[in-house]
């Protein structure tokens, strides 16, 4: 099976690194919503959820090639990184024209923590051949 461009993440919404809400919370998550409802992917969603008074920012998706996709999902992070910089979370992707590393065959994650951004290698599905692909 040949995966071109494949997403799956979670980022939990917080303001600061104490709490969740600093006092600006609703105005955030609302903004955010309208950049949310901007994105229109044809093989791919992504949404704003609440679960026990918290939110959560989820992405999925599964496209022919890396093209709105990823610009538009790079920019929503950038924003949420900026905007909640207590905000935490995870992007698994993999892409056939990923160059080393991770390259073509493996995931690469990106995690967010306290506003900041990084690359890292995923130590669990990859190589996907032989992990988890014959």
């Amino acid at each position: 099976m040949t995966i071109v461009y494949e997403f799956h993440g979670w980022f939990g919404i917080a303001e600061s690194t104490e709490e969740s809400d600093a006092g600006s919370l609703a105005r955030g998550v609302a903004d955010l919503q309208v950049r949310i409802s901007r994105i229109d992917w044809f093989s791919g969603e992504v949404r704003l959820e609440h679960f026990n008074g918290e939110y959560y920012l989820i992405a999925d998706g599964l496209v022919n090639r890396r093209r709105d996709e990823a610009r538009e999902l790079t920019e929503l992070l950038d924003h949420v990184a900026a905007r909640f910089p207590g905000s935490w979370g995870l992007l698994y992707e993999r892409s056939d024209d990923f160059v080393d590393p991770p390259g073509p065959g493996a995931f690469r994650v990106r995690v967010m923590a306290r506003g900041v951004i990084q690359e890292r290698l995923d130590p669990f599905l990859s190589p996907c051949r032989p992990v988890i692909e014959d």
